[in-house]
């Protein structure tokens, strides 16, 4: 059995599910929280499950959809040859974007996305769900193409699949939905264009999604455990493990200090 598939397996397993009350993913997107602050870290998998437990006895839901509770996730990430997506994050460029198709496997529902992030260092998501198309390619679905003509700054003819990501998310809301949290477990990467793949042991990236003005009793526990906000792009942590010649000088130092926090563990 693959790592990915054990973990799958042994998330939906856990015990302390028994205790924590469940939120359906209809509950979850009526409470949307529009106005937000988003932080990242990076933890190990002990580290999170300690998390989750926690957050069990506190007045938290998870996400259920058909009595599981530990989702897996699928994308792929589209780049123009030179890899102008991956580039200008890496070059800090202030306004960037991310093309990338995602299915939701325990729902079904595949979705084309456009990540954009201004020059203020606000990131706004634009979607469409797929409906025509098979898997995840967007090309050849009507509606995913008339919806990237008109949000993306790339030429589609320019864009080909580049990167896969795989990982298994628990979410997390408490019970004013004044902050939600997603764990991504298990997470594999491989480069759509030589067929190489990658993996970080243990990783788990945590994602904290917090009302403007509240307080958040995640962050009094990842403060009390010493662990602090590391921004992380998935992408770009793939590409970087799966692209042997690609320019990545920004990135080496965080690299150094993911491995740093897993070894501490």
């Amino acid at each position: 059995m693959t790592r990915y598939a054990a973990t799958y397996e042994a998330l939906n397993a856990l015990t302390l599910w028994q205790q924590m009350p469940s939120i359906t993913l209809a509950e979850m997107h009526a409470a949307k929280l529009m106005n937000r602050i988003d932080t990242k870290y990076v933890l190990g998998t002990q580290q999170a499950l300690s998390i989750v437990e926690a957050l069990a006895t506190r007045g938290y839901s998870i996400q259920e959809i058909d009595g599981i509770r530990a989702a897996r996730y699928d994308t792929i990430y589209y780049d123009t040859p030179a890899r102008n997506c991956y580039l200008s994050h890496h070059n800090r460029e202030l306004t960037r974007q991310k093309i990338r198709t995602r299915e939701y496997l325990e729902s079904g529902t595949r979705f084309v996305e456009v990540k954009n992030k201004n020059n203020r260092g606000r990131t706004r998501k634009e979607r469409v769900e797929m409906r025509e198309s098979r898997g995840l390619d967007y090309r050849g679905d009507s509606l995913a193409e008339s919806f990237l003509r008109d949000a993306s700054n790339y030429d589609l003819a320019s864009l080909s699949p580049a990167l896969r990501t795989r990982f298994i998310r628990l979410t997390l809301v408490n019970s004013s939905h004044s902050e939600r949290l997603t764990l991504d477990f298990a997470l594999c990467f491989e480069d759509m264009r030589s067929g190489t793949t990658a993996a970080i042991d243990d990783l788990v990236i945590l994602e904290l999604k917090q009302g403007v003005g509240t307080r958040s009793m995640v962050k009094s526990l990842l403060c009390d455990m010493r662990i602090k906000p590391l921004r992380v792009s998935k992408y770009c942590l793939g590409t970087v493990l799966t692209v042997a010649d690609i320019k990545k000088n920004r990135f080496k130092p965080k690299l150094r200090e993911i491995a740093r926090r897993l070894e501490k563990i």
